[in-house]
């Protein structure tokens, strides 16, 4: 048995005591990734990595600003696996450094952050190497916490959010969900998902909205022409740049232009009929009574009773009760796990932003599966992913049950916004043609050729193919 092997057993044994620990003083027992979640008449292949790969590309961006910073490039990163049977699938993820961990990414270059991202992503390749896995899940749990603290020495950062972690897994996680289905004879989504986690992915959306994304200092005029196309609900960036207080004033006014500017517009995908607001702070906020002041001038504006959601805008280590705001508040980039999304829900949060693109599939079935029996709302956001991932955070969006006074499905997608090459982007796309790609009046229209399909990702994509020639 070799070090890999050694080290393998060691992170397996680990990871099922101490999840399986943390999942019973939780009451998610049911939650743990046992094979046996993925059904009874189904007995998966074991499947042994022969050989494994990685690469990238950076794509530039148009600065996307949040967290008080800016992102200019988005790297893509690929991962390969082929099997001893002979099949391979390549995954793709889209790294996100000052989404994950902001501390990280203001510590080092736009390049080095990535370049740390990257290495935690081929660090996990090599543990696979040579072994074998029987399902995905699994699969993660065995990856993850060798994969954290590797994470955390290359990084010099002992407090490295998980989420930064996750994120590095996401294109390992899709070639292993890729690789599974092929090994098992599987070709849609809806056969992807274990038998226990089904619930939780049980609707079946007609139309799924699309929700574009505007960073923080926005230029309204744009927000107003996003909602003149048929966009009916969209992320606005909040938790301006400078103190609290300059904060509090610059997001104060910024509410004020927008309510000002659609407001009055109507939907008929809201009870309501007008238009949702849906804003995210990112965690600029250091107090509760900073938000409720923010929240007292919504009302005094008459904005108060459309804000759907307001996400993330306390740090993940701020532990105060949110149930009392007033407002859905929802949890993203804290809620790593499933584990820590249970947390959120004991504080109050009323909703989770889950992230199939940014935390995995793989963790994201076990959150919307938790969610789903606490009766927590969810819906999916972006990452500024490229279409192919698009779609991946789709099949779970059209399946999740529908957002409080929305009828329909809720995804984020921004790339199109952000990225100065999304049209070429587009064409790497299996499916780039089809109905379902494309937005349109505010919705993707999820039709049974979508389902059929499973939105293309089980397709190759002959552009990512081509970063890899295996002789």
């Amino acid at each position: 048995m070799d070090e890999n092997q050694r080290l393998n057993e060691k992170i397996n044994r680990r990871t099922f005591v101490n999840r399986t620990a943390t999942l019973m003083g939780l009451g998610m027992v049911g939650l743990s990734s046992n094979v046996n979640t993925f059904g009874s008449n189904m007995k998966p292949s074991t499947i042994r990595i022969k050989k494994v790969d990685s690469n990238f590309e950076r794509e530039p961006l148009i600065p996307y600003r949040f967290k008080g910073s800016a992102i200019t490039e988005g790297w893509q990163t690929a991962a390969y696996l082929e099997s001893e049977s002979g099949i391979h699938k390549v995954g793709i993820g889209g790294q996100g450094t000052l989404w994950s961990d902001s501390t990280v990414f203001a510590a080092h270059s736009a390049t080095g952050g990535n370049a740390l991202m990257y290495a935690m992503s081929e660090r996990a390749l090599q543990i696979m190497k040579g072994n074998s896995f029987t399902n995905p899940m699994e699969l993660l749990d065995d990856l993850l916490p060798e994969v954290y603290d590797y994470g955390k020495k290359i990084t010099n950062n002992p407090q490295l959010r998980k989420t930064f972690a996750l994120n590095s897994l996401v294109c390992v996680d899709n070639a292993a969900w890729l690789l599974y289905a092929a090994e098992n004879k599987i070709t849609r989504f809806d056969d992807l998902i274990p038998d226990a986690y089904k619930p939780g992915l049980s609707h079946r959306h007609s139309k799924v909205g699309s929700m574009p994304s505007f960073s923080v200092g926005a230029d309204v005029k744009k927000i107003k022409a996003a909602a003149d196309e048929g966009y009916f609900i969209m992320k606005l960036k909040t938790g301006s740049s400078g103190t609290q207080k300059e904060m509090l004033e610059k997001d104060i006014a910024f509410l004020t232009a927008v309510h000002a500017a659609i407001g009055h517009y109507e939907t008929p995908y809201t009870k309501s009929g007008k238009i949702p607001y849906y804003f995210d702070a990112n965690e600029r906020y250091d107090e509760k009574d900073t938000l409720l002041r923010f929240l007292d001038h919504a009302r005094k504006i008459g904005a108060f009773d459309q804000i759907a959601v307001i996400e993330e805008p306390f740090g993940e280590r701020n532990e105060m009760y949110v149930g009392d705001i007033g407002v859905t508040i929802a949890a993203d980039e804290s809620a790593h796990t499933v584990e820590d999304a249970a947390r959120r829900i004991e504080q109050g949060y009323s909703a989770i932003a889950v992230k199939a693109i940014a935390k995995t599939l793989s963790e994201t079935i076990r959150i919307t599966q938790l969610a789903h029996e606490k009766k927590i709302p969810c819906f999916c956001a972006d990452l500024t992913v490229n279409p192919i991932l698009v779609d991946w955070n789709k099949n779970v969006a059209a399946r999740l049950a529908p957002f409080p006074n929305i009828n329909i499905g809720l995804q984020e997608t921004n790339g199109h916004q952000y990225y100065k090459h999304w049209d070429t982007m587009m064409s790497y796309h299996p499916k780039a043609n089809a109905s379902w790609t494309q937005t349109q009046k505010g919705v993707y229209l999820t039709d049974k050729s979508f389902y059929e399909e499973s939105g293309g990702i089980f397709q190759p994509s002959e552009h990512y193919e081509q970063m890899f020639t295996h002789e």
